[in-house]
């Protein structure tokens, strides 16, 4: 899987990637990240990349030159690669996205910085806009990572177990999570439910369903309209 992404802050995302799951995907070359920084695009000595709006207001606006050239610069290196905007106004991001995106191969995440980007690169040179959520964040780097966390999540290889994947919340069954306990057996007086202890798999297995079943109907009730139900689920509902 090939990202681009587009910050004014490469050593911010750089950084993040040096860790935990996505530095190995990265070192095994599972994933590919590449940066690109709008002011190595700025024709002036100050590599200026924001402006005051026109019509006044407050704060500052990310000017078209320079980000529509860290934007094309990237579209050369992953051609086929969709370019996305991260901005509250987009689709909200979930794992129905991550999975397409894993499937597409390649993807360019523009992470916006200031009251937002000039609309015309918008217009230009994007291809679908999406939001973590209802709220707003100092810039985009942040919801990049997160993206390609996600979406990184599901290139083959990646994670040590595959199943990690898809036994997640929201994973291919639609359902959030079960519970889970480790070692110690006892800890603070709390146990771990015996049928985790019992040896049978069979048994386990439907238990976890049955607790995931319960946790997404009293957490996201929602999730049960699209959920991949059988008779079993139905009946315990």
């Amino acid at each position: 899987m090939r990202f681009g992404v587009v910050t004014l802050f490469p050593e911010m995302v750089e950084g993040a990637l040096s860790h935990g799951v996505l530095s190995r995907a990265i070192e095994r070359g599972r994933v590919a990240v590449d940066c690109e920084n709008p002011r190595d695009h700025a024709a002036d000595a100050h590599r200026t990349v924001d402006d005051r709006p026109f019509g006044g207001g407050p704060g500052m606006v990310m000017t078209p030159a320079p980000l529509s050239g860290a934007i094309r610069a990237l579209r050369a290196r992953l051609p086929a690669a969709p370019v996305v905007a991260l901005t509250p106004q987009g689709r909200t991001f979930d794992q129905g996205v991550a999975r397409h995106w894993a499937a597409h191969g390649s993807l360019v995440l523009v992470a916006g910085r200031y009251e937002g980007m000039d609309e015309r690169v918008l217009e230009q040179e994007i291809d679908g806009e999406v939001s973590l959520g209802d709220f707003v964040l100092s810039g985009g780097e942040v919801a990049a990572l997160a993206i390609v966390d996600a979406v990184s999540r599901l290139v083959p290889e990646v994670l040590g177990d595959a199943r990690s994947a898809e036994e997640d919340s929201f994973g291919d069954e639609g359902l959030l999570d079960c519970p889970h306990w480790t070692r110690p057996e006892v800890w603070e007086g709390h146990g771990v439910p015996a049928v985790l202890l019992s040896g049978d798999h069979a048994r386990i297995a439907r238990w976890r369903r049955e607790r995931a079943l319960a946790r997404t109907r009293a957490r996201r009730p929602e999730l049960l309209e699209d959920a991949a139900l059988d008779a079993a689920d139905e009946r315990f509902l």
